[in-house]
């Protein structure tokens, strides 16, 4: 990211943003790309609107520049696109770490490029936040290139339609998310939920059950379990018996697709 960003220079090969050499034209490239780094370096004597204005005024953005906007006005957007209205009077020193999140990406943002690239950008933010930066980082997605690094493999789900997995240094897995988790076709999930708390033990005599894993529910009288199996339509029969041989009341039975944390691990264990 470092390299594609212009922050280091590669020892081989090319890096090209929007098709033009990272190392040839690096103004150029730079202008094309708006960047959050996991380290967010912010002036913290500086106003949120000072700042962003020194960041518009930096890209050039004003009548004379590429976009032709007024800079106070592409200040006043990104600030109310990024949620930081509220706190956008204050001293950036003043912030939370969630709102200080946000005027790095607002920094990011302001310039409008056309390649974002965000390193753990809801590191720091509390539930409500997460959600709404998701969204921002969704809504760019559709008229942007968007690079998301995270270990978060659960943002990654909820904000990515491609993944790309490393495993030190070199690409175990690049594909869209959705066939990721369809993945391994020998391995599929069975998710049973019962309206009764349930003893693991009854699912011992399940056959082709690779593991049997009990989930937290939010409801203390109930449970969950989450079967791997080669066979779902055996697994699933074989549930059914089980229940109506214990009395037992099935609130829902499905399978579903791997997830990606399943996936990440069964291709970096593989790769090592």
């Amino acid at each position: 990211m470092k390299i594609v960003t212009g922050y280091l220079q590669q020892d081989s090969g090319e890096a090209f943003v929007s098709n033009i050499s990272v190392s040839k034209e690096p103004l150029t490239t730079k202008r094309k790309i708006g960047y959050l780094p996991e380290a967010n370096a912010l002036y913290y004597d500086m106003y949120v609107r000072e700042y962003l204005g020194f960041i518009a005024e930096v890209h050039s953005v004003g009548p004379k520049g590429p976009l032709r906007t007024n800079r106070q006005s592409a200040v006043s957007k990104v600030i109310d696109m990024v949620g930081l209205t509220p706190e956008s009077k204050k001293k950036i020193g003043q912030l939370s770490k969630g709102y200080k999140q946000r005027v790095g990406l607002a920094a990011a943002l302001v310039h409008d490029p056309e390649v974002l690239i965000l390193d753990e950008p809801t590191s720091g933010l509390d539930p409500n936040q997460i959600v709404e930066i998701r969204e921002v980082i969704k809504q760019q997605g559709k008229n942007k290139t968007v690079l998301f690094s995270s270990h978060i493999l659960q943002e990654v789900e909820a904000i990515c339609d491609r993944v790309i997995i490393i495993n030190k240094g070199e690409i175990v897995a690049n594909d869209k998310l959705s066939n990721l988790q369809k993945g391994n076709k020998d391995k599929h999930i069975v998710v049973v939920n019962f309206k009764e708390p349930v003893d693991k033990t009854i699912f011992e005599t399940i056959n082709n059950a690779d593991s049997i894993e009990q989930r937290q529910t939010t409801n203390f009288q109930s449970d969950s379990y989450r079967i791997q199996t080669s066979n779902p339509e055996s697994v699933r029969k074989q549930i059914l018996e089980i229940s109506l041989q214990n009395n037992l009341n099935i609130v829902s039975l499905q399978s579903e697709n791997q997830s990606l944390e399943e996936v990440f691990r069964s291709l970096t264990q593989k790769a090592e």
